[in-house]
């Protein structure tokens, strides 16, 4: 297997993996790949691909990996998989395809993770950029893979990060970098918050500018921090460089817009652009180009994306809202910015999280919810003295019951708080589910 050259061996054969292949043979890399799946899902572009590279598929703990000198991990493989560990021990360098790219780049890069927002942040700014004329390269967690964006012409890559993609990188060198948020999430692949705090963490290594969030002490607290730092937050407007009072989103003291120019709604929705201005100015992008783009953007589908509007209700798809975090934020975001209350379509794969944290909004803004997937009863126990609790069995039902409990003024709702794949493929596929269920109602002239 050696063939005298050092063996890079990929651990996982999905999007990420075959990304890394293409890379790496380029490269000339001397290359195995190991999958605990029989048929990964890109098994056949290898086999068609790549005839010469060895692979070996249904179990993590091939004797290739004694082999090996160096592992590329795929982000959905926890490190602490036991073959994975066994590595560890004898010392073997173990990277992801984020450290491959941020050692083959020369332009700058801006670097974004949170529990929620981290997408819609990284498309605003994006934008924000080539609307100022910037070669900019946008992917990462969000759509393509790093290593697809390698090009020698960009002037930027703006980057969305997830903490599994952060565990396995050493030396990324953000122009400037932020953690937007930090909710439980994951919690069946990290011990605790702490952990996955931690994971979020290292995108500040080596970083030029933080941008911090002063309404999220958890993302800056006890760490270190680079000498620049850039401001934003929703509350305490004095103590922001990025702010938001009386309606306007505000830098150093001066108004920008108003909240209500922007198409994207709620406060959740204030606090990203927020952010996608600060990360904007820490590498001088022109401010006038940056608000044009914020009153020009329409938001991301399935993120507090909206569906229509019948009879004075309004209806919201947020299927992305796949942690607690994230429909807390949908919840507090819509429900302060409608004149009736939220009716909320909730339920899925709750990945062992703590659901207490939704009490206080649903019993601020939330007059029903409606539970469906595996861990509804599980949810309900947490919600069932905040609000009215009704179970579905399908999310085309809960999209009839909604119905009738909405009234002239209210919204419905879709924000999960669960991930999807015990009822769908993805929360793109539940989310279409949703929007298709809300255009065959409001055909129907009862309703």
């Amino acid at each position: 297997m050696k063939n005298g050259k050092n063996l890079t061996v990929i651990i996982g054969l999905g999007k990420t993996g075959i990304s890394c292949i293409h890379y790496l043979t380029k490269k000339g890399s001397n290359i195995a790949v190991v999958d605990s799946r029989e048929k990964p899902p890109f098994l056949a572009e290898l086999k068609n691909n790549f005839p010469n590279i060895p692979y070996f598929v249904g179990n993590l703990n091939s004797p290739i990996l004694d082999e090996a000198d160096e592992l590329i991990v795929s982000p959905g493989i926890s490190l602490r998989e036991p073959a994975l560990l066994k590595q560890i021990k004898r010392g073997i360098k173990i990277s992801g395809d984020i450290e491959l790219f941020a050692n083959a780049v020369k332009a700058p890069i801006i670097a974004i993770t949170g529990s929620n927002g981290k997408s819609t942040v990284t498309t605003l700014v994006g934008e924000m950029a080539k609307n100022a004329g910037l070669q900019t390269q946008v992917g990462g967690n969000l759509g393509i893979p790093v290593l697809e964006l390698i090009n020698d012409e960009a002037d930027l890559y703006v980057l969305e990060l997830s903490s599994f993609q952060l565990e396995t990188t050493h030396s990324l060198k953000a122009k400037a970098a932020t953690i937007l948020n930090i909710s439980e999430d994951h919690m069946d692949r990290y011990r605790d918050l702490s952990e996955y705090a931690a994971a979020k963490h290292r995108i500040f290594m080596n970083c030029e500018t933080a941008i911090i969030n002063n309404d999220e002490p958890m993302t800056y607290e006890n760490i270190k921090l680079p000498p620049k730092i850039i401001t934003f937050g929703l509350n305490n407007h004095l103590k922001n460089d990025f702010a938001f009072a009386n309606g306007f989103l505000i830098h150093d003291h001066k108004k920008l817009l108003k909240n209500t120019d922007l198409k994207i709604r709620g406060l959740h929705q204030v606090s990203n652009a927020l952010a996608a201005l600060a990360l904007g100015s820490a590498i001088n992008l022109n401010e006038e180009v940056m608000i044009k783009t914020l009153k020009e953007f329409e938001g991301l589908p399935h993120r507090c994306q909206f569906v229509a509007t019948r009879n004075g209700v309004t209806w919201y798809n947020d299927s992305k809202g796949t942690n607690v975090g994230a429909t807390r934020a949908a919840i507090d975001g819509l429900g302060s910015d409608i004149t009736g209350q939220l009716i909320l379509i909730a339920g899925g794969l709750g990945k062992d999280a703590d659901f207490s944290s939704l009490k206080e909004p649903i019993e601020k803004f939330v007059k029903s919810v409606i539970l469906i997937g595996k861990d509804a009863k599980k949810i309900e126990q947490v919600l069932k003295k905040c609000c009215k609790i009704t179970h579905a069995a399908s999310l085309e039902e809960a999209v009839k019951i909604a119905s009738h409990e909405a009234m002239p003024g209210d919204a419905v709702l879709l924000s999960p708080a669960c991930a999807s794949f015990d009822m769908f493929n993805n929360f793109e596929h539940r989310g279409e589910v949703f929007i298709k269920a809300v255009y065959e109602l409001i055909k129907d002239t009862r309703y």
